[in-house]
């Protein structure tokens, strides 16, 4: 369904189901007499209804055909998250994120992605280790780790800003590209007015705020050719960003995430249903590596296609997943989505209509009253 609306479509439609049907047994109670007559009322939120659901089914029927692929490596080192804020464990941490990719390698992946948070320390030693093992498998490369420039106008060696970022490294081990989040979670990533208001930071323990990023940076392959949109913690869950980093030549879509915060809880997987969403708008698929949970793969049409489990079915372990991801061909061309292409117009439109009858039928109501 959500390839025809987007989220506030679908949304829509349901609400507008939901009162339709309210307003008609309202007026069953009121006037007993009418029996089938509360069908009217639903007419037309009906029709609505289950045009989109066919037209949905009808899609999820659709084959998607494809003569290009791409093997990627998901890693999944599930660190807890109290163990991310403390240097004693780098070295550990490090050592096992390491020893997972390794095993991944072994099946010669085109890409290895780790997740959101995946580096505790970007040090000289780190930095050489991962170049080292990505210039030896001759493998792509994508990882999440914190970044750091000066600041503008910056007189001191400390005045610099923090930036959330993924890096995508080549396969002789050469960095290539930086994308740096741009939606931070409040309380968790900066403390609002703090620079302004600096006993804030006395109240609510945040040490210190990063920086956003000022727009999409895609990530692009020349062998095998890929290109991806990347997307940083729950950034996949907000409609509009996810529609301004998907171009039109984009092959999939790209999210990495810590997912930490959650433990073993269901909220990793409200986040990729709400992922799901995101793949069928922009009619791609999309790609998600996480700390501890849901590592997983949805395809353009939104179907969950493979899910990281252990041999417990455990989805929260460590571990690392591999998958094919389909690409265009070369010269095949996207035909952009209705949503990608007009973005939130048809919720929007709806909202404006439904208004503008609400409007009309109270203006009735009024000038009825007048004349009695």
């Amino acid at each position: 369904m959500a390839s025809v609306t987007g989220v506030y479509g679908v949304s829509f439609l349901v609400v507008w189901f939901s009162i339709s049907l309210a307003v008609a047994l309202l007026r069953v109670v009121r006037q007993p007499g009418l029996r089938w007559g509360w069908l009217i009322e639903l007419r037309l939120a009906l029709i609505a209804l289950v045009g989109t659901m066919i037209f949905g089914l009808n899609r999820l029927l659709v084959p998607v055909d494809t003569d290009r692929q791409l093997t990627v490596a998901l890693v999944q080192p599930s660190i807890r998250q109290e163990v991310i804020w403390s240097h004693a464990e780098d070295a550990d941490r490090f050592n096992k994120i390491i020893a997972l990719s390794r095993l991944a390698l072994a099946v010669k992946p085109d890409l290895l992605i780790w997740p959101e948070s995946s580096m505790p320390n970007f040090t000289e030693d780190n930095f050489r280790a991962i170049t080292n093992l990505v210039a030896a498998h001759k493998v792509w490369m994508i990882l999440g780790a914190d970044d750091a420039e000066p600041r503008p106008g910056a007189t001191s060696p400390k005045d610099y800003d923090n930036f959330n970022a993924a890096f995508l490294l080549s396969p002789e081990g050469e960095y290539v590209a930086t994308y740096r989040k741009q939606h931070l979670v409040v309380f968790g990533e900066y403390l609002p007015f703090a620079r302004r208001l600096p006993f804030l930071r006395r109240l609510i323990p945040i040490p210190g705020d990063f920086t956003p990023g000022v727009e999409p940076v895609p990530f692009e392959l020349t062998q095998p050719r890929a290109r991806t949109a990347v997307l940083i913690c729950f950034e996949d869950v907000i409609p509009g960003l996810t529609r301004r980093s998907a171009g039109d030549d984009t092959d999939f879509l790209l999210n990495l995430t810590n997912d930490g915060w959650f433990g073993e809880s269901a909220a990793q997987w409200q986040q990729a249903a709400n992922a799901v969403f995101r793949a069928v708008e922009n009619g791609l698929p999309l790609v998600r590596c996480t700390n501890n949970g849901l590592t997983c793969w949805i395809d353009s049409r939104g179907r969950l296609r493979q899910v990281l489990q252990s041999a417990s079915g455990d989805v929260y372990a460590p571990g690392f997943m591999t998958a094919k991801i389909p690409l265009r061909s070369a010269a095949e061309k996207r035909e952009p989505t209705f949503y990608h292409r007009h973005g939130d117009l048809f919720g929007w439109g709806c909202v404006a209509l439904s208004a503008l009858v609400c409007v009309i039928h109270l203006g009735r109501r009024g000038s009825t009253r007048a004349v009695i």
